[in-house]
């Protein structure tokens, strides 16, 4: 199957099929005139890579990832640890995420967004020790 095939079959970009290859997550066969062709199994990895990067892992993890499971003597345990990894990734994250929406509102609550040259925005952010 040519890229163009192998991408639409496989919900990505044909640039992102190359970036993959290029990180060797993927090594397609080429045909005699030098195209790719992508097999079964390459599509299965594609979309094992997909479903990897949706999940938030890196292209370095997804390579782990994809070794673990082309390894049958594969431990589920080191998949697990990756994805607990990444769970407590994500949530940390989330967190931050949660204080910086909390700095945001407490900015915008204490704005009174009028045309005074005066801006507790600016000031609040560049008060010292502010969060």
């Amino acid at each position: 199957m040519n890229i163009s095939a192998a991408a639409q079959v496989s919900g990505l970009t044909t640039k992102a099929l190359r970036y993959y290859e290029s990180s060797g997550l993927v090594v397609p066969g080429r045909c005699a005139n030098g195209y790719r062709d992508y097999s079964d199994a390459d599509l299965e990895a594609l979309h094992f890579i997909r479903r990897a990067r949706n999940a938030g892992f890196s292209v370095d993890e997804v390579s782990d990832l994809l070794a673990l499971h082309r390894n049958p003597r594969r431990r589920s345990r080191e998949a697990r640890a990756m994805v607990e990894g990444k769970l407590g990734q994500l949530e940390r994250q989330i967190e931050q995420l949660r204080d910086m929406r909390a700095t945001l509102r407490e900015l915008a609550r204490d704005c009174p967004g009028d045309d005074s040259p005066e801006c507790s925005i600016l000031a609040g952010l560049a008060a010292p020790g502010a969060r």
